[in-house]
Formats: structure tokens, C-alpha cells, sequence
């Protein structure tokens, strides 16, 4: 594969045209793909959506008496563990959407959409949008449970919730496609993801606040870009409400708003620029 002039992509000694801007009727189909490759996979929906749940179940069951780390939730580590858990819904899925595109690579499904006269960047929408529907609307499903554990959400606390696990998932989901387009095998895949997707959601404050950390990890968490995004879910479920103690140290609601917006974006950039490197 190699460029064969301004905006043309050869394979295997054939010149395609490379279209610009984004072609919404590409995107709509890899999106519509995602989605129908997901519901036929029933492991797939199992593990994205009871992993997480079991994780809740067992580790809140599990510390909920002894967390009394500083800055803890008062309510109980169930009820702090809460967001983190659909932080954790987010990046199951995305992992999970974005491995097959290890597999379209084998396959040679990946070959054939690049020679398509298709914009690279209709491709990582198409493909970023797939995987971050089926985030939301399993994250949706468990921002369902947030009464059940005390939560006074609101109905606009659920609609910017909505909004914020839109931005989270885009933004995870690019992240996955950068690294799965650089993969090639499903074991490279699963070794950077123990090395650095879990690593980033756990230092995001999901599983422990910031306060009870040593300087060093406070100083990665405030680096971290998800850690915003946690934030933000977690002030997003007293919206309207008085926050407690726990959540009012938490950077602002709309700053963090801001951040995880910007690293949505900075995300699709970077997938499209690995894509558009990836056919050179």
C-alpha cells in the first residue's frame, strides 16, 4: 500500500481517489454495523454490562464498611464507587467495540473500506459513533440504578449525564481506535489496555478520591483527563441538589464539562491522523 499522488491511496497497484470532508451515508452504514455486530454477540453484551455490575456488587459489598479514606463518601463506598463504575461501563465497551477492529484488519474487511473512495475521517466517525452508542446506552441503562442507592437525580442531572457519557465514550472509544488500528494481534491489544486503559480509569478517581493518595498519584489523577469526567458524572447526579463534602472539593462542574469535551476532540483527531497514516 502506498500513496500514489495528491489524495490517492494505491493497493496492490490500483489508484483509488481518496474523497474528502465526511460522507454521512459511510458513516451511518459502519455505525449501523457496529450496532448489529454488538446485538449478535451476546457475550458481548453480557460482559460490558455485568462486568461492571459484579465489580459494583462485590467491591462495594466488600469495602463499603472499611473505606474510610479521606474525602470518602459518607454514604458508603457503594455509593462512591457509583460513577466509577459507569466510567467503568464506558471503557468495558469501548475495549470491547473497538478490538474488532483488530479483527476487520485479519479479515481483510479494514482493506477493503480504505480503498473505498470514503473520507478516513468518515471512517473513525463511523466507527467511533458505533462504539460509543453502544457505551451510552449501556451506561444509561445503570445511571437507571442511581436512585436505588440514594442519589437525588434530577431529570436535567440525567440529560447532562446522558451528554457527559456521550463525551466520555467518544472520546474512550477514539482512544481505542488509535491503539487498535496500531495492533496486530488481539494480544497486543489486551496488553496495552491492562498497561494503560485500566491504569487510567482507576487513577481517574473512580476507585479512590484524590485526597487519600500520595502527592505523586494526586499529581497523575489531576493529569489525567478522565479523572474530569468522573467529576463531572459525579456532580451531575446531585444536580439541583446540596453536594456533599466528598464532591464539593471536585473540580467545577462545567470545567470539567470543558475538559472532557476537549479530550473528546483531541481523541477523533488523533484517530483520524492515525488512520490517514495507516494507509501510507
Amino acid at each position: 500500500m502506498s500513496e500514489a499522488g495528491s489524495g490517492d491511496v494505491a493497493l496492490h497497484g490500483v489508484s483509488v481517489r481518496a474523497a474528502s470532508g465526511i460522507q454521512w451515508s459511510a458513516v451511518a452504514t459502519l455505525w449501523w454495523r457496529e450496532i448489529i455486530r454488538f446485538v449478535r454477540q451476546r457475550s458481548r453484551v453480557t460482559g460490558a454490562f455485568a462486568q461492571p455490575l459484579v465489580f459494583w456488587l462485590l467491591l462495594g459489598a466488600g469495602l463499603n464498611d472499611s473505606f474510610r479514606a479521606p474525602g470518602a463518601a459518607e454514604s458508603g463506598y457503594v455509593a462512591y464507587f457509583f460513577p466509577g463504575v459507569i466510567a467503568m461501563v464506558l471503557l468495558f465497551t469501548a475495549i470491547f467495540a473497538t478490538i474488532a477492529i483488530v479483527e476487520d484488519r485479519q479479515g481483510g474487511f479494514l482493506q477493503g473500506v480504505l480503498v473505498a473512495p470514503v473520507s478516513r475521517m468518515s471512517i473513525v466517525l463511523g466507527q467511533s459513533l458505533g462504539c460509543t452508542t453502544l457505551a451510552v446506552g449501556q451506561g444509561l441503562l445503570f445511571l437507571l440504578l442511581a436512585p436505588l442507592v440514594g442519589f437525588p437525580l434530577s431529570v436535567a442531572g440525567a440529560l447532562l449525564g446522558f451528554v457527559l457519557m456521550t463525551l466520555i465514550g467518544f472520546a474512550l472509544a477514539n482512544l481505542g481506535l488509535v491503539i487498535a488500528w496500531r495492533m496486530d494481534s488481539t494480544q497486543g491489544f489486551h496488553a496495552i489496555m491492562n498497561l494503560l486503559l485500566l491504569p487510567m480509569w482507576i487513577l481517574s478517581g473512580a476507585f479512590f478520591p484524590a485526597g487519600g493518595a500520595t502527592s505523586w498519584l494526586r499529581l497523575v489523577m489531576a493529569v489525567n483527563p478522565l479523572t474530569y469526567g468522573v467529576a463531572a458524572l459525579r456532580r451531575t447526579l446531585y444536580l439541583g441538589s446540596p453536594v456533599p463534602p466528598e464532591v464539593a472539593v471536585l473540580p467545577d462542574l462545567w470545567v470539567s464539562v470543558g475538559v472532557t469535551a476537549l479530550f473528546a476532540a483531541v481523541m477523533f483527531a488523533a484517530a483520524s491522523m492515525t488512520v490517514r497514516r495507516s494507509v501510507g
